[in-house]
């Protein structure tokens, strides 16, 4: 199987990083723009009180294009566009050079291939998170308050920079870092579910497939590698989703909240009262669906654009 799946992977050494980066930011910002809207919607749902006449997904989609047609649900895109480049090229260069370090590591270990990928694809999609929390969090501190403006109750402003002047004399610089700490916990075990789960199933798909070590059928065909990557990137985004809605739901109501009335202990003791335990997982419909068509649409265009930019040898 190794064989196999080596034909379909191309390491961080054998890529023109220029291209890879540059090119890179046209493809991931052509996928936010397809996926954005959703969340929108899911950001909503999670800050929504018990009083909120929208309490569906559908409903809150209706609401916005009702008040502001389509560009309602591209409410803190630019603030989000804006910073998803840096962020990316951060969260990418630490992804994979802490993943190809890591499999040298666990060489010597003698482990399957199975587990190697496991472990470490899970350790570099945690460590690149952990990285890209320092520009990701201001961005979303900042965009999710335009996300919900207006919406049950909460304040209207007239962009990206009105929210950072509000946050600046309010908060200070720490305003912008409001949940860094959830953001953390939240984004760094989801990151680390995510790719583990993306490179294990990838090699049990291969194995489902009759791309084993003992009956190797070949190079995979693209339409195979594209189907087992799809696949993969699905089976990821469940596996997240599941594991990471709750913190993300108190996370985001955090951050959206002003600083004398938001502390985590406040927002658990809301949730419960207003929906009990199942308030934690308010969202998850849109956030589920979100990070499986992110999950795979990223990772296809992201494998694509892998072997668009490989040297070649």
């Amino acid at each position: 199987m190794a064989q196999s799946f080596n034909q379909t992977e191309i390491n961080w050494d054998k890529l023109d990083k220029t291209k890879f980066y540059v090119v890179g930011a046209g493809l991931f910002t052509g996928i936010t723009v397809a996926l954005y809207p959703v969340s929108v919607v899911k950001t909503r749902l999670q800050v929504g009180t018990r009083d909120t006449v929208e309490r569906s997904a559908l409903s809150i989609a209706r609401g916005l294009l009702r008040t502001d047609g389509v560009p309602g649900l591209y409410k803190g895109f630019g603030t989000v566009i804006t910073g998803a480049i840096p962020a990316r090229i951060i969260f990418l260069s630490a992804l994979e050079t802490t993943k190809a370090a890591t499999f040298k590591v666990l060489e010597p270990f003698r482990l399957s291939e199975t587990t190697n990928a496991a472990l470490a694809n899970g350790f570099a999609g945690m460590t690149s998170s952990l990285f890209a929390q320092s520009v990701f969090v201001p961005i979303d501190v900042v965009s999710q308050k335009l996300m919900v403006q207006g919406y049950s109750g909460h304040a209207q402003y007239s962009g990206g920079l009105d929210v950072a002047r509000k946050i600046l004399k309010s908060d200070g610089i720490r305003g912008f870092y409001r949940g860094f700490g959830l953001s953390v916990v939240t984004y760094s075990p989801s990151s680390a579910v995510w790719w583990a789960s993306y490179g294990s199933s990838q090699r049990i798909i291969w194995r489902f497939l009759g791309h084993g070590a003992e009956y190797d059928k070949g190079t995979p065909s693209l339409p195979e590698i594209l189907f087992v990557q799809g696949a993969g990137g699905i089976i990821a985004g469940a596996s997240s989703s599941c594991v990471t809605t709750p913190l993300d739901t108190i996370k985001t109501r955090l951050q959206v909240m002003s600083h004398e009335k938001g502390t985590v202990k406040q927002v658990v003791k809301d949730l419960i009262n207003e929906d009990g335990w199942k308030g934690f997982y308010r969202g998850f419909g849109p956030r589920f669906f979100s990070i499986s068509a992110w999950g795979t649409s990223m990772i296809l265009t992201y494998e694509y654009l892998k072997r668009l930019c490989a040297i070649d040898e």
